[in-house]
């Protein structure tokens, strides 16, 4: 089958989304299909409502030549106008659109909401199915297309971060079984045992942007006077005004001996940090939230947000907890409790390990929606 998946920018850039795209282009050239990248520069929202007057961008779109096209929502703007891609006979390739979480659903100027409802609404008519990451992103979706068409809710994993020695258990799909009975123990090469007389010592790993709510945690940091240090994994290129606030924002407070920013991160060097960490916190808006398993599989509690889909993955009070955005008293709350309960942060961290064991691997997850694909375009 020969597939084409439109982006913007590279499929390599560092972001849960583009990490869940560049897991199924894997499993499915490793089924023997053909998958041609078709990508646009990544630029303004209003720029790239503008793809849609190009000549040159509606020729891609009518040349491509495919049996499916794939379709990251990411790029609705691009998209919502443009002309269907068609076959030499006239029939078209179905238009399978990836959805991670809707514009809709962030935080967006009263003014401008109407205009990217609008759009938004008008780009999912498009699709003839849907790809979604979670149970809440479908839902949500649903509510602005009643019609759904063809759908599968693929679950992201976070085996990629597991330390070497269980990629092999992985591949065998043995990893959630050997964890369930390894518990007590910790993984080799996993989770470092904390030190009693040494800070909690919190993570955050995401683009340093505002829907990632770190100014929400830095004001948590200076709202409580327990000992807690955050290292802060992510680039601040995306919305370098932003980091730039936040930044200033440490320095008010009095915190640059305690918040540490290590730019962004590699695989290997999100798992050493989390191996190094007691708890994750990550107050944002999700549409699932890769980064939660990622620190579930090393034994960190997570603390997320009540919005989006944290709560598929986060059980509040059991393997974690759940803050409303911009809660900086009720995060501090939380942070202050962890850092002054050691019998707490284990009985999290034991949860955090066991409900990580019950996700899919990336194998299994990426298998269903090659299934899905190649049923819906059928022999």
């Amino acid at each position: 089958m020969r597939i084409a998946l439109v982006i913007y920018g590279s499929l390599d850039t560092v972001s849960g989304g583009y990490l869940y795209d560049r897991k199924l282009v894997e499993r499915l050239r490793a089924r023997g299909h053909e998958v041609e990248v078709v990508s646009l520069p990544w630029r303004n929202y209003a720029r790239h409502l503008g793809d849609s007057a190009s000549s040159a961008w509606r020729r891609t779109l009518r040349e491509l030549s495919a049996d499916l096209i794939l379709e990251d929502e990411l790029n609705h703007p691009s998209l919502a106008f443009a002309p269907r891609p068609a076959h030499s006979d006239g029939s078209r390739p179905p238009i399978v659109s990836i959805v991670h979480h809707l514009r809709m659903s962030e935080e967006l100027p009263p003014a401008l909401r109407p205009l990217y409802r609008a759009v938004e609404a008008r780009y999912l008519r498009r699709a003839d199915a849907f790809i979604f990451n979670s149970k809440t992103t479908c839902a949500t979706v649903a509510a602005m297309r009643p019609d759904l068409p063809p759908h599968i809710i693929s679950l992201p994993a976070g085996d990629h971060v597991l330390p070497d020695a269980f990629s092999s258990l992985h591949e065998q799909n043995a990893l959630n079984e050997h964890l369930t009975h390894d518990l007590s123990r910790g993984l080799d090469g996993g989770v470092l045992p904390r030190d009693p007389a040494q800070p909690l010592r919190a993570a955050f790993v995401g683009n340093l942007i505002a829907r990632k709510g770190l100014h929400t945690i830095i004001a948590a940091l200076a709202a409580t006077d327990a000992a807690i240090t955050l290292a802060i994994g992510g680039s601040d290129t995306a919305d370098p005004q932003y980091a730039a606030r936040v930044r200033a924002q440490v320095e008010a407070a009095g915190l640059g001996a305690r918040v540490h920013f290590l730019g962004p991160l590699s695989d290997a060097e999100r798992t050493a940090l989390y191996a190094q960490s007691d708890i994750f916190v990550s107050p944002s808006y999700e549409g699932f939230g890769i980064v939660y398993l990622e620190a579930m599989a090393h034994g960190l509690p997570v603390i997320a947000a009540t919005v989006g889909a944290a709560h598929e993955v986060v059980t509040a009070g059991d393997n974690g907890f759940l803050v409303a955005p911009n809660d900086a008293a009720t995060l501090a709350r939380y942070l202050t409790a962890l850092a002054r309960d050691p019998s707490l942060l284990e009985e999290m961290s034991t949860a955090a390990r066991a409900a990580f064991a019950t996700f899919p691997t990336w194998h299994e997850s990426t298998t269903r929606t090659a299934q899905f694909l190649e049923e819906l375009v059928g022999p």
